[in-house]
């Protein structure tokens, strides 16, 4: 079996439903990523006592 063959199932169905879901908005997905990646940040600067 082919790649080719193998993906052209994923390829379709992609094709299909438009290539997006339509519940997941760019602006809310990056903005929620934004605030746990700064709250991760700011963890690891409480706990980063060795200064």
């Amino acid at each position: 079996m082919s790649l080719h063959s193998a993906a052209a199932p994923l390829v379709n169905l992609a094709e299909a439903e438009g290539g997006h879901h339509t519940s997941l908005n760019p602006a809310v997905t990056g903005g929620s990523a934004l605030v746990i990646l700064l709250l991760l940040l700011w963890i690891t600067t409480r706990f980063n006592r060795d200064r």
